[in-house]
């Protein structure tokens, strides 16, 4: 297969050349490379998206597939008008975050859409609503030979985001000098795609050409679950205190992610869907998510190679934790 990856040089974009190249597959990438160097085997045509004539040195090569990666609408234009003809199947990766309600388990890709943002910008505020002008684009262009691949919270070794190191790394380091940790006491579910297993997917689909709207995510795990997982993927064993959802907020925790946060933490009602997707289209598909524990293993031994006093973008800095255990112990 001629592969053409827009992107190829960060997490997802890498893992997904990498495997190709790996599968015996003619990968060319097509970035700007400031997001780190592309795997071996892969060829690089340097290129901003932002700037006219960005896929001139694409655009005259007959392609087998190309999977674009973007979540700028005008990204997915461009590349559209240049290429759309110049390949047999094209696959966008886009997000679970399209959806206009998170509130309800059991959401398939049915469900309805937020209203689509054209313009690019870099708010998060508006990252689902832009993928949804992207997916949109796709499908009105080539929409017999489009695969969207929506996908969950990608998960795994290289996951700078820190949502799923923070976890492992935390068990396996406390923060409290007695090994205490700090957990929500949350019923909500956690769902997770490992990037390697994703990665391997989407290749299979360019390469098939299969077509559609397809959740891209892992099995539902409760997020007590994932937690004890994580801890015992770390040999965990000294305390676990759990508090609740509102005992963080009132205390100036945050959910999800970002300075002073938990991960995989997410508010109830209205987020109780959002990691609960059935997933049964991709299983069809060949989507096969490896074991929670491996995931979670093999992240820990990133985060510990990759260095855990690195500035981290998710979770409670050590000093924080401790005070907060404090404060659970003693009841405020």
């Amino acid at each position: 297969m001629k592969l053409l990856v827009l992107g190829g040089t960060a997490w997802l974009g890498r893992e997904l050349a990498a495997h190709a190249v790996a599968q015996g597959h003619d990968v060319t990438a097509l970035a700007r490379g400031t997001s780190g160097a592309v795997p071996d085997g892969v060829d690089l045509v340097r290129a901003d998206r932002d700037a006219p004539g960005a896929y001139d040195h694409v655009a005259d090569r007959e392609w087998d597939a190309v999977v674009d990666l973007t979540r700028q609408p005008s990204h997915v234009r461009g590349a559209l008008a240049a290429l759309a003809e110049r390949t047999a199947s094209w696959v966008f990766v886009s997000s679970v975050s399209v959806y206009a309600s998170h509130e309800h388990p059991g959401t398939d890709e049915s469900a309805a859409v937020l209203d689509p943002v054209t313009e690019d910008d870099e708010d998060p505020e508006t990252y689902g609503a832009r993928k949804v002008a992207c997916e949109q684009a796709v499908l009105r262009a080539v929409p017999d030979r489009a695969l969207v691949a929506r996908s969950g919270l990608v998960a795994g070794p290289g996951d700078h985001t820190d949502r799923t190191g923070y976890w492992p790394l935390r068990f396996a380091h406390p923060a409290s000098p007695d090994g205490a940790v700090l957990v929500p006491d949350s019923p909500i579910g956690t769902q997770v795609v490992d990037v390697r297993d994703l990665a391997a997917w989407l290749v299979d689909c360019a390469r098939d050409g299969r077509a559609g709207v397809v959740d891209a995510v892992g099995p539902v795990v409760p997020l007590l679950r994932h937690l004890e997982t994580a801890r015992q993927v770390a040999g965990h064993d000294g305390e676990l205190v759990a508090v609740s959802p509102e005992w963080l907020t009132w205390h100036g925790v945050v959910p999800w992610s970002g300075e002073r946060s938990l991960p995989l933490w997410l508010p109830l009602p209205d987020h109780a869907g959002m990691m609960a997707h059935p997933g049964t289209r991709a299983r069809d598909l060949g989507l096969r998510p490896r074991p929670l524990a491996r995931t979670l293993e093999d992240t820990l031994a990133w985060e510990l190679a990759s260095g855990p006093g690195r500035r981290r973008r998710a979770g409670l800095a050590p000093t924080d934790e401790v005070a907060l255990l404090a404060a659970a112990r003693d009841g405020r």
